[in-house]
């Protein structure tokens, strides 16, 4: 089984599934300590409780307000709640604030918050009981958008998650081995539009779930539906060869084999597809044909890595972004393309298959810094999802809008596209 990663992860991926592991399988109690661990006084006088305390609630959780007692001794106002059937939780709060924030439930009800003022000391004051009401969390109000449909070697997961809170949305399937649902993807995402694909499976019905869930372990329902996968397969690069239009950016480097038939040679490295540079263009573009009406379903582009001691890696002409164009047409005409249009924008006999930006580095390091996971990330090739409703195609347009080097050239190494050729 084929598991992709995908681009719109990010550090709060890893740091979500540890903390989802301590919760799920240690079920321990989370602490937010902040420092405090230390008695740092050997006062025992027992400390006052707050007072006028309001609540004030939000999705998944509440922020506190409170008058702190006239306590020379104050070191700090802690919260303990239960947020679930399996975690009790602890926020705590200075005394240089009147606030405290209580997060992680599971639902929107009423839960008893416990108030304490610790003292420097480690006393505790009497406690105090306050009731919150959280409106609805993040991972139950994005549940019911969720939807999932049949898609190239797997399945499409969309959902709208408006606030852009952390979830995860987790897709299982049936395990060859044990016969049981279990996890195939973890897609961790702050976006407002999820959307993303899981691939790697043959065209044969098979039960797919998809349900969400939060950084504190709490889950939602989980969406079940039969599903057949799509066919996929690698569009045979043997039927690929140029079809050169007047538009098209004039090749650059020819005298080393840059060419645009170096863009399906299946080979990563130099030398690639490049243009000549002080054209002044806005658009470096090359047209090809990819041998039969397909419809796409992603493809993978592979930029220019270390070369000549010289390390290209997001600098100089690598495309930054650019448009796929696509047509059907047994012989397409030339039009002048335009420098920006949305997705299914028609242009003559071309339509718009999708705009597209290199994702950065993954070091998160500058250009000028980059790390050997960055090259390493441009030697695998960045992958792109092809909309499903994109029209069969026999004909592409790759149309470089910008470089890495804002470079008035452009080159890529290859191109390789997936989709069902039948």
């Amino acid at each position: 089984m084929k598991f992709i990663q995908l681009n719109a992860r990010s550090n709060f991926a890893s740091i979500l599934m540890l903390t989802l592991g301590s919760m799920l399988l240690l079920m321990v109690s989370c602490k937010e300590t902040e420092g405090f661990n230390t008695a740092v006084s050997s006062d025992p006088t027992k400390p006052s409780q707050v007072t006028a305390v309001k609540v004030d609630n939000y999705a998944g959780g509440a922020v506190i307000t409170y008058s702190l007692p006239k306590t020379d001794n104050l070191l700090y106002i802690m919260a303990e709640y239960r947020i679930n059937d399996r975690v009790v939780r602890q926020s705590k709060s200075s005394y240089y604030t009147d606030t405290i924030r209580v997060e992680g439930f599971e639902k929107s009800q009423d839960y008893d918050v416990t108030l304490y003022a610790v003292s420097r000391a480690e006393v505790k004051s009497d406690p105090m009981t306050v009731k919150v009401h959280p409106q609805i969390p993040s991972y139950l109000a994005v549940r019911p958008s969720v939807m999932m449909q049949a898609d190239f070697g797997g399945v499409n997961v969309v959902a709208s998650n408006p606030d852009k809170q952390p979830i995860g949305v987790i897709v299982i399937s049936t395990d060859a081995t044990t016969g049981k649902l279990l996890p195939v993807e973890q897609y961790y995402t702050t976006v407002a539009n999820v959307n993303f694909s899981v691939r790697g499976y043959d065209a044969i019905e098979r039960d797919f779930g998809v349900y969400i869930t939060d950084r504190w372990g709490n889950i939602s329902d989980t969406l079940k539906a039969k599903i057949t996968p799509i066919f996929e397969e690698l569009v045979p690069k043997s039927g690929f060869s140029e079809y050169r239009l007047a538009s098209d950016a004039t090749l650059g480097a020819t005298g080393l084999g840059w060419n645009t038939t170096r863009l399906w040679d299946d080979n990563t490295k130099d030398p690639g597809w490049h243009t000549e540079a002080g054209s002044g263009k806005p658009l470096q573009i090359c047209t090809f044909s990819i041998g039969k009406l397909t419809k796409l379903s992603r493809y993978k582009l592979w930029e220019r890595g270390e070369a000549f001691g010289n390390n290209y890696a997001y600098k100089h002409a690598n495309a930054k972004t650019w448009t796929l164009w696509g047509s059907d047409k047994t012989a397409p005409q030339d039009i002048e393309l335009p420098l920006t249009s949305e997705y299914g924008t028609v242009v003559g006999d071309w339509v718009n298959l999708g705009n597209f930006t290199c994702p950065p580095p993954p070091s998160g390091s500058s250009p000028n810094q980059i790390t050997p996971a960055d090259l390493a990330a441009v030697y695998a090739g960045f992958e792109f999802n092809i909309p499903l409703s994109a029209p069969k195609v026999k004909f592409i347009r790759l149309a470089v809008s910008s470089t890495w080097g804002k470079t008035d050239f452009a080159h890529v190494m290859e191109l390789s596209f997936y989709g069902n050729t039948k």
